[in-house]
């Protein structure tokens, strides 16, 4: 089984560009499965209904998301009926939304969940992702081998350890949140994949997606500021991972293709 996962989708201009370029890549890898982290679709933060229904459409079959998860609140009343939404499955029990859940491919069924990291964001403290990565993990081994882990997690450090902690538990460990490609996709010795992080889809000129003029400002003056996306230097990134009948990996690489025509804002297509 191969799967295609596609770098945090960074506002509009990352939306864009998973339109313009998904359908080439997934051929181009042969993909069966694909998994699009979207934690900052729409405005740079969270994910809007709207966005999340354009990017199933599209083409990304399991949407991802993190910290920023209920930034939004028309996706707070869409998550319970959107099974192809996945938010961390650290939150509280009964939140809306659900971490994790086994999907059909057309080479058997695989399974995907989402963790958040506890370093890093001060705003959500989740319970402890190794914890639970141990019993998902566990629960899904009952319906497929087939595991990919989305950990979406602010620091190096903690996303290396989980790869570590999950090796052999899982097929692959995807790093998310930093939105900078890595170079350090392996497989570990137990047969699980690792990427510190798979970057992001938008803008490769830009402050983690977002306009650079903005946040200079607001690193000069101390003063919150709400960037605009940034839309120069299109680029879709992320990461195939290839994986056998018994669940170990069994190859990844990551990858950067770049788009050649301008952002057209509201160019996005109708659900």
């Amino acid at each position: 089984m191969r799967i295609l996962y596609v770098g945090e989708i960074v506002g509009k201009a990352g939306v864009f560009t998973v339109k313009k370029l998904l359908s080439t890549v997934r051929r181009e890898f042969g993909a069966d499965f694909v998994i699009g982290n979207a934690d900052s679709a729409t405005g740079g933060a969270g994910l809007g209904r709207q966005h999340a229904v354009w990017l199933r459409k599209i083409g990304i079959e399991a949407i991802t998301l993190g910290e920023c998860t209920y930034f939004k609140r028309d996706i707070v009343e869409h998550l319970p009926q959107a099974s192809y939404l996945l938010r961390p499955a650290n939150y509280p029990h009964g939140n809306p939304g659900r971490g994790w859940r086994v999907f059909t491919t057309p080479k058997g069924p695989v399974a995907v969940i989402v963790l958040l990291g506890q370093a890093g964001f001060p705003r959500v403290h989740l319970a402890n992702p190794f914890h639970a990565i141990n019993d998902i993990a566990k629960r899904a081994r009952e319906e497929t081998p087939r595991i990919i882990l989305d950990f979406h997690a602010a620091t190096t450090a903690e996303k290396e350890t989980m790869a570590y902690h999950a090796d052999g538990l899982i097929s692959a460990m995807i790093g998310s949140h930093a939105k900078t490609l890595t170079a350090d996709a392996r497989i570990l010795k137990g047969g699980t994949a690792a990427i510190t992080d798979a970057g992001r889809t938008g803008s490769l000129l830009s402050v983690g997606g977002q306009d650079p003029a903005t946040r200079i400002r607001e690193y000069l003056t101390g003063i919150p500021a709400w960037a605009k996306d940034g839309t120069a230097g299109l680029e879709l990134q992320g990461c195939v991972v290839d994986i056998g009948d018994d669940g170990k990996a069994i190859g990844i690489e990551s990858f950067r293709r770049p788009l050649d025509v301008p952002f057209e804002d509201g160019a996005e297509p109708k659900a």
